[in-house]
């Protein structure tokens, strides 16, 4: 049977909403970003963020059904964010969700944030097969999984304190760097200089999947107080500090296969968007005969597409409820 499941993300800064129809793929997208006002702050203000997912949830879902050419009674089911998030942010759309399928007699699905980027690849062309490693490289998040399929989550190794994208963040901000900092900084170090500083490569020969990278921070830190701080001399930390977490991550994922006899790697989340970080796994992989799956660059960071996407694989499962009570997961693991 062809469903339509409606998708809705409001975990953080995006309000993200999208149509999946079984069978026939992704129907239409639309995303609100709120980087232009948090950046005012120099990073997300929880009542701000959800006060602009109220203004902008119900428009852009109107958005998504006139450009699928379908109608509201058309939608089978609502899939929602969940959690993990900000717990205003993720209010929003859970009762959007409930209330529309409520009045639609629909289901709702709660879906984990972190699940919606594991599965995003499978959008693409081509898509991976189970089972696969999946490296999450989030804001708050970096994690090895193996996925065996639709709800079956083995956790290989997560960071022990920062995760690789606060890394790029504070490390940006001690640049000098706008927010978002992690892009700005992956932008600055395209005219950085290899070799001129050394980083620390945090538990790159532990033993185990974990990871680190609040030592790497403080090491950013030390060298900008000692450094004159004219354009090349940030160019080249910036450089140095995207290569420390990019090797890191490289060899983990590597590592990650190897233990697991694994060939297929995904790499999903806002980091997977990093050129450095894209190359070097890709060649790193492929050369030991893997295959690396990245989702497109549009869905890399928060977005419906994923969360709709994910909740159409969870309606195939028969989940799904109409029971319309609901909460949210401010912090939640992702289930194995």
């Amino acid at each position: 049977m062809s469903l339509i499941t409606l998708g809705i993300e409001s975990s953080c800064d995006e309000t993200g909403l999208a149509l999946y129809q079984t069978g026939r793929g992704l129907l239409s997208h639309a995303l609100h970003t709120q980087i232009a006002m948090h950046s005012e702050y120099g990073g997300v203000v929880p009542e701000l963020a959800s006060r602009d997912h109220v203004l902008h949830i119900t428009p852009l879902i109107r958005k998504v059904v006139r450009d699928a050419n379908i109608s509201l009674d058309q939608i089978n089911a609502v899939a929602y964010t969940q959690g993990p998030g900000l717990g205003g942010a993720l209010l929003v759309g859970a009762s959007v969700a409930n209330s529309l399928a409520y009045a639609l007699d629909i289901p709702t699905i709660g879906i984990h944030h972190l699940e919606g980027h594991l599965l995003s690849p499978l959008l693409s062309d081509p898509a991976p097969e189970f089972p696969f490693i999946a490296l999450l490289v989030s804001g708050g998040h970096t994690q090895l999984m193996r996925v065996d399929d639709v709800g079956r989550y083995e956790l290989l190794g997560e960071t022990v304190d920062d995760a690789a994208g606060e890394a790029f963040d504070k490390s940006a901000k001690l640049l000098g760097l706008d927010y978002p900092g992690g892009a700005a900084l992956s932008k600055l170090a395209t005219t950085g200089r290899a070799g001129i500083y050394k980083l620390p490569r945090p538990m790159l020969h532990s033993g185990n999947l974990d990871f680190s990278f609040s030592g790497l921070k403080t090491a950013v830190l030390t060298l900008v107080r000692q450094s004159e701080l004219d354009e090349q001399t940030r160019a080249d930390i910036a450089y140095a500090t995207q290569e420390a977490i990019v090797d890191v991550l490289v060899h983990k994922a590597r590592a990650a296969l190897a233990l697991t006899g694994l060939t297929q790697l995904v790499v999903a989340g806002g980091v997977g968007a990093n050129r450095m970080l894209r190359v070097r796994l890709t060649h790193d992989i492929e050369k030991r005969g893997g295959l690396v799956f990245y989702p497109d660059l549009e869905f890399c960071t928060d977005n419906g597409a994923m969360i709709a996407f994910a909740g159409a694989l969870r309606l195939a499962k028969g989940q799904g409820s109409k029971n319309y009570r609901f909460d949210v997961k401010s912090r939640w693991d992702l289930q194995i």
